[in-house]
């Protein structure tokens, strides 16, 4: 058994729509003396890559979080890659959402599907909303600057594309391609150097997601190292979770765009009983308590909560050995 079992909970909950190849999102609750917070890599990061993810875990839990510069934060409505008339529902249905994050080159998709889905997007948005695409690194530069090009008339215009290369090199050669803005995600928190996006003039925008960068101060710093706008995005957390991004998008001194935190419209269950929802486009600043009937709802299974055992079991010895090294 983890220590100190009565505050750690193990969890998993059905998607509405198969999203980054899953349909379903697992992870851990954990409680300290600050509170209840969320510990959920995916399970492509390795036990190494994870440590960050804890450290976010344990900063929430024992530490808290900077106090907050605004009480609410403009968010996006996230359109996975489904067809276009779900696409339309999605957005008209999204609580007020002014901006559409809408994810693109799905495998085994055609690329008429992206344009058809962003077409269905902006008629839901209307001419005033902004649109931006997420490729997740799916294209080399040539592709991206022929699939932008086309993407940005079936949107009547990008906001930006997210990551649509791999690689800070990549980035920088397409920025001088495209008059598309760029924001930088996995450029940054998949580095062993972020600060490379600033230098290499590679990106416009940077997309930070708490948990994968070791939590909110570590982002903070990050943030001002990188001087350029920021957007605060998800890692496909429940409320709990999604409480460090909104403390996050909270404290930085400008917040330009809209954020990706309205993610908790992507499941089937939370685990608190009021969600992170927005209303009118925004998220109050706030930090919700896990529902015990909710929690026993999403239990794990034996053998996921096993597994989820033993992986914080064994970043946790990793996150101890780097601290005395």
């Amino acid at each position: 058994m983890l220590p100190g079992a009565d505050d750690v909970r193990v969890w998993s909950v059905p998607l509405r729509t198969r999203f980054r190849g899953l349909v379903r999102r697992d992870g851990v609750l954990l409680r300290g003396d600050s509170g209840w917070a969320e510990f959920s890599p995916f399970w492509d990061y390795d036990d190494a890559a994870a440590v960050r993810w804890w450290r976010a875990a344990r900063e929430a839990a024992d530490e808290g979080w900077p106090d907050p510069l605004r009480t609410h934060v403009p968010v996006n409505v996230t359109v996975p890659a489904v067809g276009a008339e779900q696409a339309h529902r999605i957005v008209t249905g999204s609580r007020g959402c002014r901006t559409a994050k809408v994810k693109v080159a799905e495998p085994g998709q055609d690329p008429r599907e992206d344009e058809a889905r962003l077409e269905a997007v902006r008629d839901a948005l209307g001419p005033d909303g902004a649109i931006r695409v997420d490729a997740n690194t799916a294209w080399d530069v040539d592709t991206a600057v022929r699939r932008l090009a086309a993407l940005d008339r079936a949107a009547g215009g990008l906001e930006y594309a997210e990551q649509p290369v791999p690689g800070v090199e990549d980035l920088a050669a397409l920025r001088r391609r495209t008059h598309v803005p760029l924001a930088a995600d996995e450029a940054v928190r998949r580095s062993d150097d972020p600060l490379a996006v600033a230098r290499r003039h590679a990106a416009d925008v940077v997309v930070l997601k708490v948990q994968p960068l070791g939590g909110v101060r570590a982002c903070l710093r990050l943030a001002e190292q990188l001087d350029l706008p920021v957007v605060v995005s998800s890692a496909l957390e429940s409320s709990v979770g999604l409480a460090a991004g909104l403390a996050l998008a909270a404290a930085l001194p400008e917040l330009p765009y809209a954020c990706g935190l309205a993610t908790a419209q992507l499941l089937a269950a939370d685990l608190v009983d009021d969600p992170l929802l927005p209303v009118d486009g925004v998220i109050a600043v706030r930090r919700p308590e896990p529902a015990e009937h909710l929690v026993a709802a999403a239990a794990a299974d034996p053998g996921l909560a096993a597994r989820w055992e033993g992986r914080v079991t064994a970043v946790r010895a990793r996150a101890r050995g780097r601290a005395q090294a």
